[in-house]
């Protein structure tokens, strides 16, 4: 390997290209051989031959590319499409590993443009864009900001993500634009860099989004307790706030819980003193 490269991944599998200049070749079949993942390079070696991605060859990870049955048989695929129209295919033998392990070598260190939160609570803030350097966990983005603050997007956690583009620093860009929550409130984060930059981690982004798509009906209390969490307003104080009973709000968060629309953090007990209490309490009292 060349000065300053490391090895990231080395295992086997298979792998085709599908994609040569923009035209699909139906004909694709894969090969088997050895997978070689570096900080600088992709080495696809097989009987055939070995061939090298330099890895910012590599414009986005997108979708399938089912040619034919040969290739759909194969569910845990991923998708590279290179620089010049082709599409390169690549099932390794732990296929998830190897998919988080190339958007690190892809995405990690490097640096885009960061605005956070940009929206807190569904209220426009005025928090300016800072750079920010990425680093990419198993199932989370991590963001250092230049100014000290750090930002975790847990895949899991990602609401909705949106591109679109804006106006940064006096230039318009692509910039994604992330739902996620920080303690309990929505929150959103604006991203943006070079459009291949943007191109790979959306992709990324859009796995944990799929994640949380879910069709539920919901009654209107339902959606009022929905609406005063995604404000910020305290679990505890949604009875006070909407006007509701408590034991009716206990009902909703119940049925939120079976939806998965919410997840239980803990459990507040509600006491009341028995007869030793009242007798403990009764003498603390008159001591006083």
């Amino acid at each position: 390997m060349s000065e300053g490269e490391r090895k990231v991944v080395d295992t086997r599998g298979k792998f085709t290209q599908v994609v040569k200049d923009g035209r699909e070749l139906n004909d694709a079949e894969w090969t088997g051989g050895r997978i070689l993942l570096s900080n600088k390079r992709l080495i696809l070696a097989g009987n055939g031959g070995k061939r090298t991605i330099p890895l910012p060859k590599i414009e986005s990870l997108d979708g399938r590319t089912d040619v034919n049955q040969l290739v759909a048989k194969v569910s845990g695929y991923v998708s590279l499409q290179l620089a010049g129209g082709d599409v390169v295919l690549v099932s390794a033998k732990e296929p998830e590993s190897f998919e988080r392990m190339l958007y690190r070598a892809l995405l990690d260190r490097k640096v885009v443009l960061a605005r956070h939160p940009a929206v807190e609570g569904g209220v426009v803030t005025d928090a300016e864009w800072e750079k920010a350097r990425l680093k990419i966990e198993e199932g989370a983005v991590d963001l250092a900001i230049a100014d000290g603050s750090f930002v975790e997007i847990d895949l899991d956690d990602i609401g909705s993500m949106e591109a679109n583009e804006r106006s940064v620093k006096d230039e318009k860009r692509q910039v994604l634009e992330v739902e996620h929550s920080e303690e309990g409130t929505s929150v959103q984060t604006y991203i943006s860099g070079s459009e291949r930059r943007c191109s790979i981690l959306e992709t990324l982004l859009r796995k944990g989004e799929s994640r949380s798509e879910i069709g539920v009906d919901l009654t209107e209390r339902q959606n009022e307790v929905l609406m005063a969490l995604y404000s910020g307003v305290s679990p505890f104080e949604i009875p006070d706030f909407l006007g509701m009973d408590v034991d009716e709000v206990e009902e909703v968060f119940d049925r939120l819980i079976e939806l998965e629309v919410v997840e239980e953090i803990r459990i507040r007990r509600e006491v009341a003193l028995n007869a030793r209490g009242r007798n403990i309490a009764s003498e603390a009292m008159n001591d006083q």
